[in-house]
């Protein structure tokens, strides 16, 4: 069946990502599989590989992916010229950061906004039965929905995106995939939790088997598993990648797991390895107690390195991802932190970009419940531009560190993690004065991991 446009064709909706962490992006994928089902003709255009395509300008509804802060922040002057260009099309953006700034949005023009189970609402859309300003999926009760196999038909090829640098020097091709959405878990500081709040959906076994099977198709030798924790549904987890790896036993693939569940499933861990996981992320965030406990992690420093020493001994790779600046970090925290990393030789293991990040605050954040009373002297009112509430540390020698990390960092993005590592350690300890030791070189326990060459992270 096909549904009929305003004019005398056949609707035509347009899917615009911006930035998917240098990833085809899954949220064209996903959606235009739902809409070329119900007869739309779809266009696709990742704005992070291509020009804006003129064809997009043409389409009843365009529609832009905004999965995360920096996609949004992309997308701002993209809606500006695309509103002006194309004033008699619709305007919709879905995804979790288009349901936590809606209100920006809809002052730029944008009549639509979906949250996190967003397919099914683009399909009204596109064929006339969305009749609300803001759908449903954008907050509350995320719907149930019946997945379909994405359709990367359009996008660029897997080859243009960013790939896995193995130890050995060798690159291979990455796909992205999901086998989970939403979390059962809690964290502050997660923009998941506004969406979601804890609620948690499988993609069934054979829809996630049969996208990895198009990518490997399309050329793809790894495939990163981007759900917000793999080990949510550990059960559907595991059979998920034994199947995976008997259909596909030279794929190489890479999960994400928090502390918290990498110490209950530690029986498990050998099978991620022995199925061909080559890294395990893991959002540690911070090594100091009182900042995990206000994050809400659910783990410990002590906890963080058991998990250490148990990967270390089965020879699973952990790449630990940190926040490493917070409103209550102090300079000795942030060298203690270097420290840590440094005794635990983890110094191969941690993207130098995981050093420079600072806490973002975004609207509708559950942070925002703790500023009254913790340290809202130091809140400014909400940023329409950087879609953050800007923050800044009592001591400014925190933000200034920040600002120097950052800077270090940005300049020689491929560098070599110990020789940044270092550089790093160095500016902070000249930051501390006469509290910042210089450092011992420790040897890592591997001269390198592998890791995708994307650096940046949110």
């Amino acid at each position: 069946m096909t549904f009929v446009s305003q004019g005398n064709g056949p609707t035509r909706v347009s899917l615009v990502a911006t930035y998917e962490l240098g990833r085809q992006p899954f949220g064209i994928a996903s959606p235009a599989a739902w809409l070329k089902e119900a007869g739309v003709e779809v266009i696709t255009n990742d704005l992070s590989r291509q020009e804006l395509r003129p064809e997009v300008l043409n389409s009843d509804l365009i529609a832009f992916h905004l999965p995360m802060h920096t996609a949004t922040r992309l997308a701002l002057p993209v809606i500006r010229r695309v509103r002006a260009l194309a004033p008699r099309a619709r305007l919709c953006a879905y995804g979790l950061y288009a349901g936590l700034n809606a209100a920006v949005l809809r002052d730029l023009g944008v009549e639509y906004v979906l949250g996190g189970e967003f397919e099914g609402e683009l399909v009204k859309l596109a064929c006339g039965h969305g009749g609300r300003k803001t759908a449903s999926s954008a907050e509350g009760i995320q719907p149930r929905l019946r997945f379909r196999v994405p359709d990367r038909t359009g996008l660029p090829g897997l080859e243009k995106y960013a790939s896995l640098q193995m130890p050995c020097g060798d690159r291979r091709v990455v796909g992205y995939t999901e086998a989970s959405r939403g979390c059962k878990h809690r964290c502050r500081h997660c923009p998941i939790v506004p969406i979601y709040d804890g609620q948690f959906r499988v993609v069934p076994r054979e829809v996630v088997i049969a996208d990895i099977r198009s990518q490997v198709e399309a050329g793809a030798q790894h495939i990163t598993f981007g759900d917000p924790d793999f080990f949510n549904g550990i059960g559907h987890a595991i059979n998920l990648v034994r199947e995976v790896n008997e259909e596909f036993p030279e794929l190489t693939y890479d999960v994400t797991i928090k502390v918290e569940h990498l110490r209950r499933y530690e029986d498990k861990l050998n099978i991620l390895r022995d199925t061909g996981c080559v890294f395990v992320v893991s959002a540690v965030e911070s090594i100091d107690d009182d900042v995990l406990m206000k994050l809400e992690k659910g783990h410990t420093e002590a906890d963080f390195e058991q998990v250490v020493s148990l990967c270390r001994e089965i020879g699973l790779t952990l790449s630990p991802t940190f926040i490493p600046f917070t409103p209550w970090t102090t300079l000795r925290d942030y060298f203690e932190l270097l420290q840590t990393i440094d005794r635990l030789e983890l110094v191969e293991q941690v993207s130098p970009v995981q050093l420079t990040l600072r806490l973002l605050i975004p609207e509708r954040s559950q942070l925002l419940d703790l500023i009254a009373n913790d340290f809202g002297a130091w809140l400014s009112p909400f940023d329409r531009e950087r879609l953050v509430y800007p923050w800044r540390h009592l001591d400014a020698r925190v933000d200034r560190l920040q600002e120097g990390v950052t800077e270090l960092v940005g300049k020689q993005l491929n560098i070599a993690r110990t020789q940044m590592f270092e550089q790093i350690w160095k500016l902070a300890a000249c930051e501390l004065g006469e509290f910042g030791q210089p450092r011992t070189p420790v040897t890592p326990s591997r001269a390198t991991v592998a890791y995708l060459n994307e650096p940046w992270y949110c």
